[in-house]
């Protein structure tokens, strides 16, 4: 049986005790609340509440209802707001299927990139159900929950527009396991530090520019990574093992990384990294970082001076999936609820194990096999696609007694 409703939206400025007055002036009425949702941006203030009268039209309809619209209409008086007063009737809603979230990054963020992001989703005929920003800066990122869409087709139309627009979007499913613990596996070269460390030991060996070449035909997915890592590790041959102490001082974090551990650790998701370099510096910053799992290369020693070749097995593209499956198993945590980030091809593996795999300021092969690409040089990006605000990190940090992070 249909209900008789009313919709009842203030706004105006924010101040302490607006709900509160506007509840307790319904709670003197034969009402029902059916749903609220209220946003504030800038100081101003939008509260919308939809209440339907208990047990369907009252007796003395017009009475009742002109008695609640009177002391409505006193509230945003004496609040200063401004007030709008809808009827209608109510009837058990159908939950719409495919539901998403998507995610939009921008730096800066343009009316005309949310003007096509919402276009493509009505085109496909989607609804947008909410949207609420997740961060203003050191980037801006909104989300937005939208209904009725198929998830592939969303995805591939607005990977279409966000290239157009030049912003990052990302399109996952609605549901518990997006805010369930989960396992981040990521790359260590170019994705956790900004450096390539072999070109670090390549400079101080003085072969840096015949490395640097073989390392980006690898990374473009033109050379096998194992032949490729064999090649360029042979060239460190006589290096002194004393180079690994200058090199772990050369190593350089992408901004926000530290930021991004702390949080997830906070929150307490299992953090790994595996890398395609070596753990005589991916050691440091497992201790630095507090690091839960790790795996990479061992570049051999003897007398120490490099050998040019590594111990053990390689870890290279397939490798890095393995020990994705390696560490969710440790963690207990399924694949489902795993996230892997890289920047190259020796990462598609990886991204095709896990849950999501997000491409980070990828080469173009990379970005298209991923499923979703960040392209913001901030590494706490990441958190926004988890759905952690950055108003969340910085009331984090405040009660831990940290300084605002920067990014």
């Amino acid at each position: 049986m249909n209900q008789r409703t009313l919709l009842i939206t203030l706004t105006g400025p924010d101040r302490p005790g607006v709900t509160s007055r506007l509840f307790a002036v319904l709670a003197g009425f034969p009402v029902v609340v059916a749903d609220v949702e209220q946003v504030v941006i800038r100081g101003r203030l939008t509260l919308g509440v939809l209440v339907a009268y208990a047990g369907g039209p009252p007796t003395g309809t017009g009475s009742t209802i002109g008695g609640l619209w009177t002391a409505v209409e006193q509230v945003a008086a004496d609040l200063d707001m401004d007030l709008e007063i809808a009827t209608g009737t109510t009837s058990k809603e159908k939950r719409r299927r495919g539901r998403l979230h998507v995610t939009v990054l921008g730096a800066p963020l343009l009316p005309a990139a949310m003007a096509g992001i919402a276009g493509r989703i009505a085109a496909s005929g989607a609804n947008i159900d909410r949207i609420e920003r997740l961060s203003s800066y050191p980037v801006t990122c909104i989300e937005l929950a939208v209904s009725g869409a198929d998830p592939q087709a969303m995805r591939a139309e607005l990977a279409a527009e966000a290239a157009a627009q030049q912003v990052d979007v990302a399109v996952q499913r609605t549901g518990l396991h997006r805010r369930a613990k989960r396992l981040i596996v990521m790359d260590v070269d170019s994705t956790l530090i900004q450096n390539e460390v072999i070109e670090l030991l390549a400079r101080h060996a003085g072969c840096l520019d015949e490395v640097a070449r073989v390392t980006d035909e690898a990374m473009r997915g033109e050379l096998d990574f194992a032949e490729s890592l064999v090649r360029r590790v042979a060239l460190l041959e006589g290096l002194s093992e004393e180079v690994f102490e200058k090199v772990a001082k050369e190593v350089v974090l992408t901004p926000g990384a530290r930021t991004l551990v702390r949080t997830l650790k906070r929150l307490d998701y299992r953090f790994a990294i595996v890398s395609g370099g070596f753990t005589q510096i991916t050691d440091s910053l497992v201790a630095d970082l507090g690091i839960d799992y790790s795996a990479a290369n061992t570049l051999e020693v003897v007398d120490g001076r490099l050998t040019g070749r590594v111990v053990g097995e390689i870890v290279d593209r397939p490798g890095k999936a393995r020990a994705l499956e390696r560490f969710a198993a440790e963690a207990g945590i399924p694949l489902s609820q795993t996230v892997a980030i890289g920047d190259g091809a020796n990462d598609l593996d990886m991204f095709a194990a896990a849950g999501l795999g997000i491409a980070f300021n990828a080469k173009p092969i990379v970005r298209q096999a991923a499923d979703t690409a960040v392209n913001v040089p901030y590494l706490d990006s990441i958190l926004y696609l988890l759905g952690i605000s950055r108003e969340e990190v910085e009331a984090a940090d405040a009660e831990d007694g940290m300084p605002p992070a920067l990014t």
